[in-house]
């Protein structure tokens, strides 16, 4: 199952131009990436940081392990490269730590939601429980200080770029919206093609050929009420006058 899995989501990231992923196809379970940070507001910015990612058989039910190549100076990642994330810790509440189980890995989880998890901690470190003591005191009393330090690793990571390489950009990365129509402008038009007749209908009258006689037949009653009006008042007439006549 796992290896299933992870071919699948494989197959979806590799579509992502911040991360590439290599692995022996004889052994899925190991991947070799490289994440790269875009956020140009980040002090990680324009890194290419090489780990790893090892994935247990039972995978997606227990946390993959990872793990930097080359440790970076932060104050979550351990010397020898390993990060204390929540996403990355068994399931299930943890008394001790205070981490609910909704902040821990499970089944729903993927290698996506472990990476931008991941570079949001970059930029976002957890100073009250450091992996990393000397530089969570550094970020937290001196930021410029912190900075220009991640600024070397990040220099040093450089030079892991792949020949030909081209690095992402925030503006090469972000997702094109997909075209919205607007629903004024559908029926407007659904309006034009189903109403716009055209001069040969009207010349033939086929387009009121539905209400063709209606204004005659209007016309007709008309005019028999008229002679109905007509014809009872001369009736009134010669009874008024067969009245008025004396008697023989």
């Amino acid at each position: 199952m796992a290896q299933a899995v992870l071919m699948k989501e494989y197959k979806e990231l590799s579509k992502e131009k911040w991360v590439t992923i290599d692995f022996d196809d004889e052994d899925v379970l190991k991947w070799d990436l490289a994440l790269m940070v875009v956020n140009p507001d980040s002090a990680y910015t324009g890194g290419y940081f090489k780990c790893q990612m090892r994935f247990p058989k039972n995978y997606p039910f227990t946390p993959p392990d990872f793990r930097f190549s080359k440790p970076l100076w932060h104050p979550n990642i351990y010397p020898d490269g390993r990060i204390c994330i929540s996403i990355l810790h068994a399931p299930g509440d943890d008394i001790m730590s205070g981490e609910s189980a909704g902040e821990r890995w499970s089944p729903a989880q993927r290698v996506e939601s472990v990476l931008i998890s991941i570079l949001s901690l970059l930029d976002d470190p957890e100073i009250n429980s450091p992996a990393n003591v000397d530089a969570s005191v550094m970020y937290r009393d001196d930021k410029n200080a912190f900075k220009k330090r991640v600024l070397e690793d990040v220099e040093r990571s450089k030079k892991d770029i792949p020949e030909g390489f081209i690095m992402p950009t925030q503006e090469s990365t972000k997702i094109v919206a997909p075209k919205v129509v607007n629903d004024d402008d559908f029926w407007a038009d659904s309006d034009a093609e189903n109403f716009d007749f055209d001069d040969d209908d009207m010349d033939n009258g086929s387009a009121t050929d539905g209400f063709a006689g209606s204004d005659d037949e209007e016309i007709d009653d008309t005019e028999d009420d008229d002679t109905a009006t007509v014809k009872k008042a001369n009736d009134n007439d010669r009874l008024d006058s067969d009245m008025t006549q004396p008697d023989d």
